[in-house]
């Protein structure tokens, strides 16, 4: 129930994190890989271990155009994993200024409102398809500093419940990952600092995941093994949402 092989999925921010952690999980679960970043040679790199079939894909979701041009590209999509994603301030929401609103809210939500669309309207025609959209704990729970983000991946899970009812007749399944805090690029920066007591204080499993612990729920989601599973949220967060 977990193969993948034969089908195609694309991966976005896949050149880092857990984009790349997810990318390399579909591919060794059989799954041919198309591959996005804003970093080619990101890209370029994790093509080298996943072999010459990877398709890399360079560009920013949120650019006009940049998801359709993808999936001409691509051809056939069976699995869409919605990985790309900012947050690049950490300021109280009274001193956010509106162009970094803006761009988290671009990149975060409308990039993926984008590929969905894109690769929604080809598996829409093929009749079946997986999208796993990856959101974030803080899409329901506060945290400090980060509104623009917690919006964005609140959005992203709205966004992802309309369309799982929307597309479930026509054999389309959408479904969110919403990971806690991992050990990233992204989240280097506040687990390092003096907040890092506090993330892990947060968490009952009383520490930060590592990204591997992510691989298996994006096979599950982008699998048979998920079939009858859409519209739903699943947290890989070491229980911090179950306070």
């Amino acid at each position: 129930m977990f193969d993948l092989t034969g089908k195609t999925a694309w991966v976005t921010g896949a050149g880092k994190g857990l984009g790349r952690t997810m990318a390399l999980a579909l591919a060794a679960a059989g799954a041919r890989l198309a591959v996005t970043s804003r970093t080619e040679q990101d890209l370029r790199t994790l093509a080298d271990e996943t072999g010459p079939d990877t398709m890399v894909l360079p560009g920013s979701v949120d650019d006009p155009g940049f998801a359709d041009e993808c999936v001409d590209r691509i051809g056939r999509v069976d699995v869409l994993v919605n990985c790309a994603g900012i947050s690049p301030v950490f300021t109280r929401s009274e001193s956010l200024g509106d162009e970094d609103w803006h761009r988290v809210l671009r990149v975060n939500l409308d990039g993926t409102y984008l590929c969905c669309r894109a690769a929604g309207r080809r598996m829409l025609a093929q009749g079946a398809g997986s999208i796993v959209n990856v959101s974030s704990v803080h899409a329901t729970t506060g945290f400090p500093r980060i509104a623009a983000y917690a919006a964005s991946k609140g959005g992203v899970e709205a966004l992802s419940r309309v369309l799982a009812v929307e597309w479930a007749d026509r054999g389309v399944r959408v479904n969110t990952l919403a990971p806690g805090y991992f050990a990233t690029d992204l989240s280097e920066g506040l687990v390092n600092s003096h907040w890092g007591e506090v993330i892990v204080n947060a968490v009952p499993q009383g520490r930060i995941g590592d990204a591997s612990e992510l691989a298996g729920a994006a096979v599950f989601l982008a699998s048979d093994a998920s079939s009858y599973v859409t519209g739903s949220t699943l947290r890989v967060d070491g229980g911090w949402t179950a306070h």
